[in-house]
């Protein structure tokens, strides 16, 4: 064989197989011929579904005569099964072009075959849908009159329910709790309203129902009005089972105001890939708005949570990171975290409040909490509280107003530096306060700048606190610390349960 016909042989075949590679190239995509194939396997099974629905329905009518002629939607369903089936029609008409497209399967037909399958798959889904709902309309009704009688014992039963409810016992607390927090009053008595205009409509739905349920009881079919039968059924099941629940919630709104609550973030590691706080729950359950004395209670645990929740807290350590005041619901926490405690003190124009007084003595301005209070003040600030001074109040109070967080870090005679924190996890109490926490046994503290000195830090994000603002969730976990209570009140005013040293804190009326 001469290189001549080599040549000629190796040419061929690689002609050859460009064109078995390009054999199929002007063909419909094989993904839009499936598509096409799976739409008129569901195209038969839909015919199948209407026709059937359309028969079941009009062997309905015809045997039930009696029954549908109380419901005037039931002579609408023969014309509508028959729009349903024409449409069906036209659908089934594109399916026959389809099948003519793709016998022809040239790449130039591929738009048209989109556009009608799309078109047709949009008509047979909503001629099956409005088919199968009538179906299942008129199988409703058949059903309801095969238990009409049982139907209504539970009417009866459901009436019995309401009717014997009382509503005084929440209308009391709503009463009460709307005096000691008048700020919720229109609130707490719209709610209570509302919970006596469904009992009201549920006894409406029983008066006006009351020939039905006789016809009812004596299948006389051809007077039932069937529909508003029904109608009042629902009505009187649903505010059976609904008012109680909703009575239960306005209760339980009623006791929020009654609880002022913090969070605060105790503790915090990452073991074994999982990311966990320790949250001290510290809460005060007051008697009254202006209590002077409330119970204390505490509990913490461990809570995994998400990397991103503990990022975004990481900073906080020792701080309330959600705190709920008395008078306030649940869901009116706050969220922003501030250093633990300070939401407790009234402004100084106040001069005091059911926790505690500012005191004057030396020249300084300091907060003092009551004797009654000092298991709430230490499960605040962990056993180490160092009395508020105005400024320190005031400081926090200023980030509050704008939604940010409180480090407590404070100006030096550089206007573009300032000290370190004294809260949140970079600061100075907090690493006093928590030194025996699993986060500084770790050597938490060891990699701030701050643990062994103090000074300007003009570089730092607690130059200017930004806080906080995602919402905090918390889990189940592991508890570490049974409820504690707060003694009694004592019947004279407590004198300060702190002093400060003469050369604490700043002086009155200079920062």
């Amino acid at each position: 064989m001469n290189r001549s016909l080599l040549k000629f042989l190796a040419i061929f075949i690689g002609v050859l197989m460009v064109a078995v590679y390009f054999a199929g190239f002007d063909d419909l995509p094989r993904t839009l011929r499936a598509q096409v194939k799976q739409e008129v396997t569901e195209a038969v099974a839909a015919g199948k579904q209407i026709h059937a629905a359309q028969d079941g329905v009009l062997a309905n009518l015809h045997s039930e005569s009696q029954l549908f002629q109380a419901i005037p939607a039931s002579q609408q369903w023969p014309d509508q099964l028959s729009k349903a089936l024409g449409d069906y029609q036209l659908a089934a008409h594109d399916v026959e072009q389809l099948n003519a497209l793709i016998k022809k399967n040239r790449r130039q037909d591929r738009q048209q075959v989109e556009t009608l399958l799309t078109q047709e798959r949009s008509v047979r889904t909503a001629a099956l849908t409005q088919a199968t709902a009538i179906q299942k309309e008129a199988a409703h009704w058949v059903d309801v009159k095969r238990h009409l009688p049982e139907e209504v014992r539970e009417m009866e039963q459901a009436y019995s329910t309401i009717h014997g409810f009382d509503l005084a016992p929440v209308a009391a607390k709503v009463d009460r709790a709307g005096t000691d927090w008048p700020d919720k009053a229109r609130n707490l008595e719209k709610r209570l309203g509302e919970l006596r205009d469904e009992v009201a409509q549920a006894e409406s739905a029983w008066q006006s129902s009351e020939q039905a349920r006789q016809y009812a009881a004596a299948n006389d079919f051809a007077h039932l009005d069937i529909v508003g039968l029904v109608a009042a059924d629902t009505t009187l099941k649903t505010t059976a089972a609904q008012l109680p629940q909703e009575n239960k919630k306005l209760l339980a709104h009623c006791e929020q105001l009654y609880n002022a609550w913090d969070k605060i973030l105790v503790d915090m590691e990452v073991r074994g890939g999982k990311y966990e706080q320790k949250i001290r729950t510290v809460n005060t359950h007051l008697a009254d708005a202006g209590a002077k004395a409330g119970e204390v209670t505490s509990a913490e645990k461990w809570v995994e949570v998400p990397e991103s929740t503990f990022d975004s807290a990481k900073n906080n350590l020792g701080m309330a990171i959600q705190h709920k005041a008395g008078g306030k619901y649940d869901s009116e926490a706050e969220t922003v975290a501030q250093p633990a405690g300070f939401a407790y003190v009234a402004p100084p124009s106040q001069g005091s409040n059911q926790y505690g007084y500012w005191d004057h003595r030396n020249g300084q301005d300091f907060w003092v909490f009551y004797g009654q209070y000092a298991l709430l003040r230490d499960l605040l600030f962990n056993n180490q509280y160092q009395p508020l001074d105005r400024y320190d109040w005031e400081g926090y109070r200023t980030y509050q107003s704008r939604g940010q967080t409180y480090y407590g870090g404070s100006s030096t005679t550089s206007s573009t530096t300032q000290s370190a924190p004294r809260y949140g996890t970079q600061g100075s109490t907090t690493q006093s306060r928590y030194s025996g926490s699993t986060f500084s046994k770790s050597g938490g503290f060891s990699n701030s700048k701050y643990t062994t000195r103090s000074g300007s830090y003009s570089d730092s994000k607690y130059a200017t606190p930004g806080g906080d603002r995602t919402p905090k969730q918390f889990g189940s976990g592991r508890t570490t610390e049974s409820p504690r209570r707060a003694s009694p009140a004592p019947t004279s005013r407590p004198r300060p349960t702190y002093r400060p040293p003469p050369s604490s804190g700043r002086r009155f009326g200079k920062r």
